[in-house]
């Protein structure tokens, strides 16, 4: 065994074990698709609004539908962030609730190094912001612009430049994102609320523990029972006036992420499968054609740059990440028995954190919720957008370099010379989870042998 499997919850960038690489395996396979779709949805976005066709964009966009009586006749891009971006946060909430009960999070060790990166990554880009706009009289409603990063995006971008990151890495990166959607999450639900409807904050709740009393204690199954409660869970939590995504996040940590006898997949690990590619490939697409379409003319770039509100957003996100994410990362290892992984370096620590500086779907989520004026939003997701490509096109360079370094780890990883469909690296692991699956099978066998024949066999 290797130094970096004998101290797993010590090691940044240690590889995860069998069966948590092979979900996230799954996980990032869908998200990459969905990252290369985002890209796609961005740049149509940009199209429409930068040629002829503006004017009907923003008819689309503007054109309002939906049950006035409810509080629910929103536009067009209103559906799409407060309606199809629940999806994205239904499955968040499953990620969280995964990774806190069965993941890497639920061992306080293991998660540390990326609890701290994290939290510095969205501290250190948050006062980034406030600097560039204390004594400006720029708006400080901001400050949670640069917080979030986009994990899908992220992906789309290492697919694009194909470099071949080892599961280690890409695990702390999905990490990083899941308590940075967290983070996103709590601030949202904290600091841009306007008003607060509590009949209706308290209907919600009430749908929420009939849905957990429904899948936890009842064990009730059918889309068609949880569907239309979701609906309704989601237009008491609007109308509550907490953001409506609050309500799939909620959800989403209210499945049961552990197995039960005779259960191959958990229910959250089921609905999370049939859930993700509409998720990655239909609504944040969709969310992204409706937010991210910004004029990006010289005039208007011009005028973004001489506001400290788009400027604080994009030194956020470009320098903020990086010097949160790396500076936490180290603090973290230097006052703790924590170390990097014995393949890896501190330049692969700084890569990843200037992928992190990747901000789309939540940092544009945040901004339309931050900012009344109009001009400023506009001007505010052009910086989004510049700073997360500048942070694109950096990470790819730092990442570029070390990418023969990245292939020869991922190909030890994924070496299978007997052909079994196992990695050669996995294969003890793969023997002690048989054995033990065996051994739990006797122990069930043994205690049931006993209740089957009256307790006969038992007797002496």
């Amino acid at each position: 065994m290797t130094s970096t499997q004998q101290t797993p919850n010590r090691r940044l960038f240690a590889r995860p074990g069998l069966k948590e690489r092979r979900l996230l395996a799954d996980a990032l396979r869908t998200e990459t698709v969905g990252g290369l779709m985002l890209l796609g949805a961005a740049i149509v976005a940009l199209v429409l609004a930068n040629t002829p066709l503006s004017d009907f964009y923003e008819r689309v966009s503007d054109a309002h539908f939906g049950i006035a009586a409810l509080d629910l006749d929103l536009s067009v891009a209103h559906w799409a962030s407060d309606g199809l971006l629940t999806i994205f946060f239904f499955v968040a909430g499953i990620e969280l609730k995964r990774e806190l009960v069965v993941g890497e999070l639920r061992n306080p060790a293991a998660a540390a190094l990326p609890v701290v990166a994290a939290v510095c990554g969205m501290v250190v880009p948050a006062l980034f912001y406030v600097a560039a706009n204390a004594g400006t009289g720029g708006d400080m409603n901001g400050w949670a612009v640069p917080m979030a990063t986009d994990i899908a995006f992220a992906l789309g971008v290492l697919a694009v430049i194909g470099t071949n990151l080892p599961s280690g890495i890409r695990a702390f990166l999905l990490t990083l994102a899941i308590v940075d959607d967290l983070g996103a999450i709590m601030v949202i639900a904290l600091f841009y609320t306007s008003k607060l409807n509590l009949w209706a904050l308290a209907g919600a709740i009430v749908g929420l523990a009939v849905f957990w009393a429904l899948h936890q204690k009842l064990n009730v199954r059918g889309w068609y029972i949880y569907v239309p409660l979701a609906l309704v869970i989601w237009g008491l939590m609007h109308g509550s006036g907490i953001h409506a995504t609050i309500a799939g996040v909620a959800m989403g940590m209210l499945l049961r992420v552990k197995t039960r006898p005779g259960e191959k997949d958990s229910p959250a690990e089921h609905i999370e499968h049939q859930v993700r590619p509409i998720s990655a490939g239909f609504a944040v697409p969709v969310f992204a054609v409706f937010a991210a379409g910004v004029s990006v003319s010289l005039g208007d770039l011009g005028e973004a740059a001489g506001e400290p509100e788009a400027v604080g957003v994009v030194l956020g996100l470009f320098l903020g990440k990086i010097i949160g994410i790396t500076g936490g990362t180290y603090l973290a290892a230097r006052f703790t028995k924590a170390e990097l992984s014995d393949d890896l370096s501190w330049s692969d620590v700084a890569g990843i954190s200037m992928l992190a500086g990747i901000g789309f779907t939540v940092s544009l989520l945040v901004t339309e919720l931050a900012f009344d004026d109009a001009e400023t939003t506009e001007h505010v997701k052009a910086a989004v957008l510049i700073a997360s490509f500048l942070s694109a096109i950096v990470a790819a360079v730092l990442l570029k370099i070390r990418d023969k370094h990245y292939r020869r780890i991922w190909e030890e990883e994924n070496r299978d010379e007997d052909g079994d469909g196992i990695p050669d690296i996995d294969q003890r692991e793969e023997a002690e989870l048989a054995a033990r699956a065996a051994r739990e099978a006797a122990a069930r066998e043994g205690s049931a042998g006993p209740e089957d024949d009256g307790g006969v066999s038992g007797k002496r």
